[in-house]
């Protein structure tokens, strides 16, 4: 098969590996979709220590079945399907209670670190364990279903803070991640979400795909903002989706006294945190981590158009040139959003 191989840090290498054989409870699927993640952008160069060289990253997949272990029966070859990206054992306690995303053995498809390596989708072919494997409903195409990871982080994300109808919330940043939890919380019923970035472009497309308001986190008077449309008070919920001391700060600042922080981005590994703002104004903070039991309403969510994704695909391309694009994405020059590749 041919597949998109990391060879070295940040050099990507369309090479010729022999087909993966699945084991008794695995299922090789051949791929038809898979969307560049900004984890794989930021790991690519070795620093983040998940993507050490040699491996085959993708995780955002759909495909096709084409082969099914001995000791599998739920799925058959020629359906179509997607699969989780985080490879969990179903039984430990983690498991057990439901929160697989915590699994204590948990594994990423398209990660390789110390802990273990699982080669990823940006290929022809992947092996996959049956267990994490999820249909796709009748008429979603392909590319769609590449989403439905993205999907489910974000609903994840908007699960953990638990929103109700009618409350007021904030998304600070708005890239791919930022917009899909835009359309969640319109989803959970939140009666105002106001989007927060540094790109014009993309918070107008976050009041194009439901954002009640748009601002610019340093030319526009955020605080000023939500206040107004709050009474005064802030916030409800506000979901940090960055990563950034600047951004955390920023998303505590505009929560109402015994408001929800979601905390959902991770480009820096720590931040300096405003500790007294949260004791004394009594906020909750919660960490949300990769997807807990999402897929089958992601894919619904996609399939009805409740999320919109078609708008944030900024390009579909063979696996052929996926190198090409990986150093786009990651020079960050273009108004880049989603970058799908076809093998």
């Amino acid at each position: 098969m041919k597949a998109l191989e990391l060879v070295a840090p940040s050099t990507l290498t369309l090479v010729e590996r022999p087909d993966p054989v699945p084991g008794g409870r695995e299922v090789l699927v051949r791929v038809k979709a898979c969307g560049i993640c900004g984890s794989d952008i930021h790991g690519m160069d070795g620093s983040s220590g998940r993507r050490v060289p040699p491996v085959i990253m993708g995780h955002e997949a759909s495909g096709v079945v084409e082969q099914v272990g001995d000791a599998v029966g739920e799925v058959v070859a020629g359906d179509r399907v997607t699969f989780d990206s985080t490879v969990f054992c179903g039984e430990c306690g983690y498991c057990e209670g439901g929160q697989v995303n915590l699994c204590a053995h948990r594994q990423v498809m398209g990660v390789s670190c110390a802990e273990f390596k699982r080669d990823g989708a940006f290929a022809e072919l992947v092996s996959v364990p049956a267990h994490i494997l999820h249909k796709l409903p009748e008429g979603l195409s392909f590319e769609e279903a590449a989403f439905a990871e993205p999907v489910g982080v974000a609903l994840h994300a908007v699960r953990r803070v638990s929103p109700q109808a009618g409350e007021t919330a904030v998304v600070v940043g708005a890239g791919l991640i930022g917009l899909l939890v835009v359309q969640a919380l319109k989803r959970a019923g939140c009666g105002q979400v106001i989007a927060v970035d540094l790109d014009r472009e993309r918070l107008a497309l976050a009041q194009m795909l439901g954002a009640t308001g748009g601002f610019h986190a340093l030319e526009d008077d955020v605080a000023g903002a939500v206040s107004a449309a709050t009474t005064g008070e802030g916030a409800d919920i506000v979901m940090e989706v960055v990563g950034a001391t600047a951004t955390v700060q920023l998303a505590i600042s505009v929560a109402r006294k015994g408001g929800r922080i979601g905390l959902v981005g991770n480009l820096a590994p720590s931040v300096e945190f405003p500790l007294q703002a949260v004791v004394t104004r009594e906020l909750s903070v919660f960490g949300s981590c990769a997807i807990a039991g999402e897929y089958p309403e992601a894919l619904e969510a996609i399939a009805s158009g409740e999320i919109a994704v078609r708008p944030l695909i900024s390009a579909l391309v063979p696996l052929a040139e996926g190198a090409g694009w990986f150093a786009k994405l990651a020079a960050g020059k273009e108004p880049l959003l989603k970058v799908i590749l076809v093998p």
